[in-house]
Protein backbone atom coordinates (compact mmCIF):
# COMPACT_ATOMS: atom_id res chain seq x y z
CA UNK A 1 0.00 0.00 0.00
CA UNK A 2 3.12 2.65 0.81
CA UNK A 3 4.40 1.51 -2.51
CA UNK A 4 1.35 2.38 -4.62
CA UNK A 5 0.83 6.21 -2.34
CA UNK A 6 4.67 6.69 -2.91
CA UNK A 7 4.02 6.11 -7.37
CA UNK A 8 1.03 7.81 -7.19
CA UNK A 9 2.65 11.21 -5.40
CA UNK A 10 5.22 10.75 -8.04
CA UNK A 11 3.03 10.75 -10.90
CA UNK A 12 1.25 13.47 -9.09
CA UNK A 13 4.53 15.12 -8.93
CA UNK A 14 5.58 15.07 -12.55
CA UNK A 15 2.15 16.60 -14.08
CA UNK A 16 2.80 19.45 -11.18
CA UNK A 17 5.67 20.86 -12.82
CA UNK A 18 4.34 19.40 -16.04
CA UNK A 19 1.26 21.58 -16.34
CA UNK A 20 1.98 24.45 -13.36
CA UNK A 21 -0.86 26.82 -14.24
CA UNK A 22 -2.89 24.70 -15.51
CA UNK A 23 -6.80 23.73 -14.94
CA UNK A 24 -6.96 21.15 -12.09
CA UNK A 25 -9.27 18.80 -14.61
CA UNK A 26 -5.73 18.76 -16.98
CA UNK A 27 -3.71 17.94 -14.17
CA UNK A 28 -6.13 15.35 -13.09
CA UNK A 29 -6.60 13.48 -16.81
CA UNK A 30 -2.85 13.82 -17.08
CA UNK A 31 -2.24 11.95 -14.26
CA UNK A 32 -4.76 9.39 -14.76
CA UNK A 33 -3.28 9.00 -18.40
CA UNK A 34 -0.41 8.48 -16.75
CA UNK A 35 -1.38 5.44 -14.56
CA UNK A 36 -4.06 3.28 -16.92
CA UNK A 37 -3.40 2.21 -19.90
CA UNK A 38 -5.87 3.71 -22.99
CA UNK A 39 -9.16 1.54 -23.46
CA UNK A 40 -8.29 1.58 -27.28
CA UNK A 41 -5.66 -0.46 -27.35
CA UNK A 42 -4.87 -4.10 -28.60
CA UNK A 43 -1.89 -5.47 -26.68
CA UNK A 44 -1.47 -8.26 -28.44
CA UNK A 45 -1.38 -6.61 -32.23
CA UNK A 46 2.02 -5.95 -33.36
CA UNK A 47 1.30 -2.85 -36.64
CA UNK A 48 -0.02 0.88 -35.65
CA UNK A 49 -3.33 -0.02 -37.15
CA UNK A 50 -4.05 -3.25 -35.38
CA UNK A 51 -2.81 -1.79 -31.74
CA UNK A 52 -5.67 1.11 -31.76
CA UNK A 53 -9.09 1.02 -32.39
CA UNK A 54 -10.80 3.82 -33.15
CA UNK A 55 -12.76 6.21 -30.89
CA UNK A 56 -16.96 4.67 -31.21
CA UNK A 57 -18.66 7.16 -34.26
CA UNK A 58 -15.30 7.05 -35.82
CA UNK A 59 -13.75 5.35 -38.64
CA UNK A 60 -10.45 4.69 -40.38
CA UNK A 61 -9.84 7.54 -43.10
CA UNK A 62 -9.13 5.66 -46.99
CA UNK A 63 -5.91 5.76 -48.63
CA UNK A 64 -4.57 4.21 -51.53
CA UNK A 65 -2.43 0.96 -50.76
CA UNK A 66 1.06 1.47 -51.73
CA UNK A 67 1.05 5.17 -50.37
CA UNK A 68 3.20 6.89 -47.41
CA UNK A 69 -0.60 7.33 -45.74
CA UNK A 70 -0.86 3.39 -45.86
CA UNK A 71 2.64 2.45 -45.48
CA UNK A 72 3.00 4.41 -41.92
CA UNK A 73 -0.73 3.07 -40.32
CA UNK A 74 0.89 -0.48 -41.06
CA UNK A 75 4.16 0.30 -39.63
CA UNK A 76 5.29 -2.98 -37.47
CA UNK A 77 5.54 -2.78 -33.69
CA UNK A 78 7.22 -4.40 -31.17
CA UNK A 79 5.28 -6.81 -28.79
CA UNK A 80 3.40 -4.34 -26.03
CA UNK A 81 4.70 -3.16 -23.05
CA UNK A 82 8.33 -3.12 -24.81
CA UNK A 83 10.35 0.06 -23.17
CA UNK A 84 12.47 2.79 -24.82
CA UNK A 85 15.90 2.62 -25.78
CA UNK A 86 18.47 5.03 -26.01
CA UNK A 87 20.99 4.40 -28.49
CA UNK A 88 23.41 3.25 -26.14
CA UNK A 89 21.59 0.65 -25.33
CA UNK A 90 20.43 2.22 -21.31
CA UNK A 91 16.68 2.60 -21.15
CA UNK A 92 15.53 5.80 -21.72
CA UNK A 93 13.79 7.52 -17.90
CA UNK A 94 10.47 8.50 -19.39
CA UNK A 95 8.30 5.20 -19.85
CA UNK A 96 5.01 6.60 -19.05
CA UNK A 97 4.03 8.28 -22.24
CA UNK A 98 4.16 5.64 -25.20
CA UNK A 99 1.97 2.73 -26.23
CA UNK A 100 4.24 0.95 -29.07
CA UNK A 101 7.16 0.87 -29.69
CA UNK A 102 8.24 0.90 -34.03
CA UNK A 103 10.36 -1.83 -34.95
CA UNK A 104 13.01 0.63 -36.63
CA UNK A 105 16.87 -0.03 -35.31
CA UNK A 106 18.22 2.74 -33.57
CA UNK A 107 22.15 3.41 -34.25
CA UNK A 108 24.68 3.15 -31.89
CA UNK A 109 26.35 6.48 -33.12
CA UNK A 110 23.41 8.36 -31.52
CA UNK A 111 22.79 10.87 -34.33
CA UNK A 112 18.82 9.32 -35.35
CA UNK A 113 17.46 11.72 -32.71
CA UNK A 114 13.52 13.30 -33.44
CA UNK A 115 14.14 14.90 -37.17
CA UNK A 116 16.55 12.14 -38.23
CA UNK A 117 14.41 9.34 -37.11
CA UNK A 118 11.21 11.28 -39.67
CA UNK A 119 14.20 11.86 -42.22
CA UNK A 120 14.80 7.87 -42.28
CA UNK A 121 11.56 6.70 -42.36
CA UNK A 122 10.40 8.76 -45.20
CA UNK A 123 13.70 7.99 -47.20
CA UNK A 124 13.55 4.02 -46.60
CA UNK A 125 9.72 4.40 -47.89
CA UNK A 126 11.07 6.45 -51.06
CA UNK A 127 13.48 3.83 -51.38
CA UNK A 128 11.56 0.73 -50.76
CA UNK A 129 9.30 2.48 -53.67
CA UNK A 130 12.04 2.80 -56.06
CA UNK A 131 11.79 6.76 -56.02
CA UNK A 132 15.56 7.03 -54.88
CA UNK A 133 16.04 10.04 -57.17
CA UNK A 134 13.18 12.18 -54.58
CA UNK A 135 15.47 11.65 -51.43
CA UNK A 136 17.43 14.68 -50.43
CA UNK A 137 17.17 17.03 -47.65
CA UNK A 138 18.31 20.57 -47.06
CA UNK A 139 21.14 21.23 -44.54
CA UNK A 140 20.58 24.11 -42.02
CA UNK A 141 22.72 26.79 -43.90
CA UNK A 142 20.16 26.23 -46.75
CA UNK A 143 22.03 23.86 -49.02
CA UNK A 144 20.23 20.78 -50.95
CA UNK A 145 21.87 17.42 -50.80
CA UNK A 146 20.41 14.78 -52.07
CA UNK A 147 21.21 10.73 -52.55
CA UNK A 148 21.96 10.93 -56.32
CA UNK A 149 24.94 12.89 -56.01
CA UNK A 150 25.68 11.17 -52.87
CA UNK A 151 25.70 7.63 -54.61
CA UNK A 152 27.43 9.61 -57.69
CA UNK A 153 30.52 10.13 -55.13
CA UNK A 154 29.76 13.60 -54.53
CA UNK A 155 30.46 14.84 -50.85
CA UNK A 156 29.84 18.28 -49.31
CA UNK A 157 32.65 20.51 -48.26
CA UNK A 158 31.96 22.82 -45.51
CA UNK A 159 33.27 25.94 -44.28
CA UNK A 160 31.14 27.53 -41.46
CA UNK A 161 27.77 28.61 -44.01
CA UNK A 162 29.48 27.79 -46.91
CA UNK A 163 28.70 24.06 -48.59
CA UNK A 164 30.33 22.95 -52.32
CA UNK A 165 29.78 19.52 -53.08
CA UNK A 166 32.50 18.05 -55.10
CA UNK A 167 33.21 14.23 -56.43
CA UNK A 168 35.77 12.76 -54.43
CA UNK A 169 34.51 8.84 -54.17
CA UNK A 170 33.55 6.29 -56.71
CA UNK A 171 29.92 5.58 -57.85
CA UNK A 172 27.95 3.80 -54.68
CA UNK A 173 24.35 2.88 -55.08
CA UNK A 174 24.17 -0.14 -52.06
CA UNK A 175 22.51 0.06 -49.13
CA UNK A 176 24.96 0.26 -46.97
CA UNK A 177 25.60 3.43 -48.62
CA UNK A 178 22.13 4.98 -47.99
CA UNK A 179 22.68 5.10 -44.33
CA UNK A 180 25.89 6.50 -44.75
CA UNK A 181 24.27 9.55 -46.64
CA UNK A 182 21.77 9.54 -44.38
CA UNK A 183 24.32 9.61 -41.40
CA UNK A 184 24.98 12.81 -43.38
CA UNK A 185 21.95 14.23 -43.14
CA UNK A 186 21.55 13.47 -39.76
CA UNK A 187 24.58 15.60 -38.68
CA UNK A 188 23.64 19.10 -40.76
CA UNK A 189 19.83 18.81 -40.78
CA UNK A 190 17.36 19.13 -38.47
CA UNK A 191 13.89 20.88 -37.00
CA UNK A 192 15.44 24.28 -38.00
CA UNK A 193 16.11 23.09 -41.32
CA UNK A 194 12.89 21.27 -42.22
CA UNK A 195 10.72 23.83 -40.90
CA UNK A 196 12.26 26.38 -43.04
CA UNK A 197 12.53 23.64 -46.22
CA UNK A 198 8.83 22.09 -45.72
CA UNK A 199 5.85 22.77 -47.04
CA UNK A 200 2.94 24.82 -43.95
CA UNK A 201 -0.13 22.74 -43.82
CA UNK A 202 -3.14 24.42 -41.72
CA UNK A 203 -4.94 21.83 -39.58
CA UNK A 204 -7.85 21.44 -41.91
CA UNK A 205 -5.87 19.89 -44.20
CA UNK A 206 -3.99 17.47 -42.68
CA UNK A 207 -3.28 13.84 -43.25
CA UNK A 208 -1.34 10.62 -42.25
CA UNK A 209 2.54 11.64 -42.88
CA UNK A 210 2.34 15.18 -42.22
CA UNK A 211 4.01 16.42 -39.03
CA UNK A 212 3.88 19.07 -35.94
CA UNK A 213 7.18 20.74 -35.68
CA UNK A 214 8.93 23.45 -33.82
CA UNK A 215 12.01 24.38 -35.43
CA UNK A 216 14.98 25.53 -33.01
CA UNK A 217 17.76 24.32 -31.28
CA UNK A 218 16.84 22.56 -29.80
CA UNK A 219 13.08 21.69 -31.18
CA UNK A 220 11.15 18.66 -31.81
CA UNK A 221 8.99 17.34 -34.45
CA UNK A 222 6.80 14.43 -34.38
CA UNK A 223 4.52 12.61 -37.08
CA UNK A 224 0.93 11.86 -37.51
CA UNK A 225 0.84 8.14 -38.55
CA UNK A 226 -3.40 7.03 -38.63
CA UNK A 227 -6.31 8.89 -38.97
CA UNK A 228 -9.89 8.65 -37.98
CA UNK A 229 -12.97 10.66 -39.30
CA UNK A 230 -15.97 10.85 -38.27
CA UNK A 231 -19.76 11.88 -40.08
CA UNK A 232 -18.90 15.36 -39.09
CA UNK A 233 -15.52 15.38 -40.91
CA UNK A 234 -14.25 15.99 -37.44
CA UNK A 235 -10.63 14.28 -37.61
CA UNK A 236 -8.51 12.03 -34.94
CA UNK A 237 -4.82 11.25 -35.47
CA UNK A 238 -2.24 9.00 -33.92
CA UNK A 239 1.26 10.16 -33.28
CA UNK A 240 4.71 8.80 -33.01
CA UNK A 241 8.23 10.70 -32.45
CA UNK A 242 11.76 10.14 -32.01
CA UNK A 243 13.63 12.05 -29.01
CA UNK A 244 16.77 13.55 -27.70
CA UNK A 245 19.03 11.11 -27.13
CA UNK A 246 18.30 8.98 -29.73
CA UNK A 247 16.40 6.27 -28.97
CA UNK A 248 13.36 4.07 -30.05
CA UNK A 249 11.06 5.56 -32.21
CA UNK A 250 7.53 5.30 -30.52
CA UNK A 251 3.97 5.98 -30.53
CA UNK A 252 2.89 8.00 -27.61
CA UNK A 253 -0.15 8.71 -25.36
CA UNK A 254 -2.90 11.43 -25.15
CA UNK A 255 -1.72 12.58 -22.04
CA UNK A 256 -4.37 15.84 -22.30
CA UNK A 257 -7.20 13.43 -22.85
CA UNK A 258 -7.14 9.90 -21.57
CA UNK A 259 -11.01 9.65 -22.74
CA UNK A 260 -9.84 9.35 -26.20
CA UNK A 261 -6.11 8.75 -25.84
CA UNK A 262 -4.16 7.92 -28.12
CA UNK A 263 -5.82 9.77 -30.58
CA UNK A 264 -5.39 13.74 -30.88
CA UNK A 265 -7.57 16.15 -32.11
CA UNK A 266 -5.49 18.71 -34.03
CA UNK A 267 -6.15 22.40 -34.42
CA UNK A 268 -3.67 25.91 -35.72
CA UNK A 269 -1.57 27.60 -32.61
CA UNK A 270 -2.83 25.64 -29.85
CA UNK A 271 -0.78 24.11 -27.40
CA UNK A 272 -0.50 20.67 -28.02
CA UNK A 273 1.24 17.82 -24.84
CA UNK A 274 2.74 15.02 -26.76
CA UNK A 275 4.69 12.64 -24.27
CA UNK A 276 7.36 14.48 -22.02
CA UNK A 277 6.72 17.80 -24.71
CA UNK A 278 4.77 20.15 -24.98
CA UNK A 279 4.47 22.81 -28.22
CA UNK A 280 3.44 25.90 -27.14
CA UNK A 281 1.84 26.95 -30.53
CA UNK A 282 0.87 23.76 -32.93
CA UNK A 283 2.30 24.46 -36.78
CA UNK A 284 2.41 22.00 -39.25
CA UNK A 285 4.49 20.48 -42.32
CA UNK A 286 4.45 18.22 -44.82
CA UNK A 287 6.71 16.05 -46.76
CA UNK A 288 6.67 17.33 -50.67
Amino acid sequence: MKNRVLVLLSLTAIALIAFQFKPLNTMANTVQGLIETPSLINKESLSIKTRVNVPEGYQRASYPKGSFEDYLRNYKLKPFGSKIINYDASEYFWQRGHIGILEIPVPKNGLQQCADALIRIRSEFLWDQNRKDEIGFKFTSGHYCSWTKYAQGYRPSISGNKVTFHKTRAEDYSKTNFYKFLNLIYMYSGTLSLSQELKPIKAKDLKIGDMLIKGGSPGHIVMLCDEAVNNQGEKLFLIFQGNIPAQSVHLVKNLADNSMSPWYKLEDDIEILVSNYTFGSAKFVRFK
